[in-house]
């Protein structure tokens, strides 16, 4: 079933790994998929006539492109993907798929892939308890989400409510 591309689609530039990153990135998240690969044609700075020279896929409903560009320029976090997990489970889920795919644990919920792209692993309770109107109780959770490597939804709902955790 082919997906409907969105508007804007984020590219990312590889020196040679896009479908195996794009390949990587489906798995991730449920209802994920390679739309298309399109090979080279001719030889090119990208590479060799009938290597792959773009991959289209769905992450998450968003539409991404994975270019191999033939050089490699380094990714850095001034951008990052931010995934929305509805609970302590899919966080896990997500991050330790991350991890074991070769990823590096950084903090406060990000965490960053083999193959230098960053992202934040986010569980949906976050912003709502982040945005409480109560100063001290964001502040709390603020502070302890600031502590934490992988987030952990009971831990900040823990500081949300005031509760010492050990």
């Amino acid at each position: 079933m082919p997906s409907i591309k969105s508007k804007i689609s984020p590219c990312l530039w590889f020196a040679t790994e896009a479908e195996e990153a794009a390949s990587f990135y489906v798995s991730l998240l449920p209802g994920s998929h390679i739309d298309h690969v399109q090979k080279n044609v001719g030889d090119t700075p990208a590479g060799k006539d009938g290597t792959v020279l773009v991959v289209d896929f769905t992450l998450g409903g968003q539409t991404f492109l994975a270019l191999n560009a033939g050089t490699r320029i380094a990714f850095n976090q001034a951008i990052s993907f931010s995934i929305d997990c509805a609970d302590q489970a899919e966080v896990d889920q997500v991050w330790d798929r991350i991890l074991a795919g070769g990823g590096s644990e950084v903090q406060c919920g990000w965490i960053t892939d083999r193959f230098g792209v960053s992202w934040q692993v986010v569980p949906s309770a976050l912003p709502r308890l982040l945005g409480d109107p109560d100063k001290v109780k964001a502040e709390r959770v603020m502070k302890a989400m600031m502590e934490m490597i992988k987030l952990d939804v009971a831990g900040l709902q823990a500081a949300y409510d005031g509760e010492v955790v050990a």
